[in-house]
């Protein structure tokens, strides 16, 4: 039985003040959770914030994006070492955002995957389609290509070590959401591509769902027998909202 997994990513959004104020919030919550794990990913300058005020507590933590490169003259970037200085234990890779806003290709998603493992981090591996590929009908070749570049670059066995997250781009931050029956389609044929190479990793690995899953329809989504969690965007900045996902996962 794979444990279910919320992750809250906060993505460009905070401040000191309101980052207190929300994990206040969960934390008086948290105790409802019975058996989910709980993760936020703030962005990078509120992880000290963050490992701060939740040490201690059953909540864990992660950051939204790590560098290739392990130090030197890379302006901007941060490397895996500098998250694992804060206690990080996931990491989300080839974000959709990242993909479409900053060309990230399927390559240097790979390689990011490789570098947060290799440094002990969980990386949430981020695949999804377009509306344009998924009205094509193209949604399964996207992401078993997208799954395929951390395969071939690291094995099979390489997915135990992290988790997957199925982002429909289309159902992100438009308010539209895959019904239950269309993403639980799209998680089963992620977990038999994984199974044709290796049934054990495709029973352990952890596939979650990130196209808007929210208060409203988070507990049918997450009764759906492949989906094994959330990565939450909007949902995940309003204590209570999140809260009620992660009640939804056990």
């Amino acid at each position: 039985m794979r444990q279910k997994l919320v992750a809250g990513n906060w993505k460009m959004n905070g401040s000191k003040a309101s980052i207190k104020e929300l994990l206040n919030g969960i934390k008086q919550g948290i105790g409802d959770v019975q058996s989910a794990e709980v993760a936020v990913c703030p962005p990078f300058v509120y992880l000290g914030e963050v490992e701060a005020q939740l040490s201690g507590t059953p909540i864990v933590w992660g950051a939204q994006n790590l560098s290739t490169e392990e130090k030197g003259a890379f302006t901007g970037e941060v490397a895996a070492s500098m998250i694992n200085d804060f206690g990080c234990k996931y990491v989300i890779v080839g974000h959709s955002e990242r993909r479409s806003l900053y060309g990230e290709d399927d390559a240097l998603v790979a390689k990011k995957y490789s570098v947060a493992r290799a440094a002990g981090l969980k990386p949430i591996l981020c695949i999804g389609e377009t509306l344009e590929e998924r009205e094509k009908g193209v949604t399964n070749d996207v992401v078993a290509r997208q799954i395929a570049a951390v395969i071939e670059l690291e094995g099979v066995a390489a997915l135990a070590d992290g988790v997957i997250a199925y982002e429909p781009v289309w159902a992100i931050g438009t308010g539209k959401t895959a019904s239950p029956e269309q993403a639980q389609e799209v998680h089963k044929f992620i977990r038999e591509q994984i199974a044709a190479q290796d049934a054990s990793v495709a029973q352990k690995v952890q596939i979650l769902y990130g196209g808007s899953m929210n208060a409203a329809n988070a507990a049918e989504l997450l009764a759906q027998e492949d989906i094994d969690g959330g990565l939450i965007g909007g949902a995940s900045l309003k204590a209570e909202d999140f809260l009620t996902i992660c009640r939804a996962a056990g």
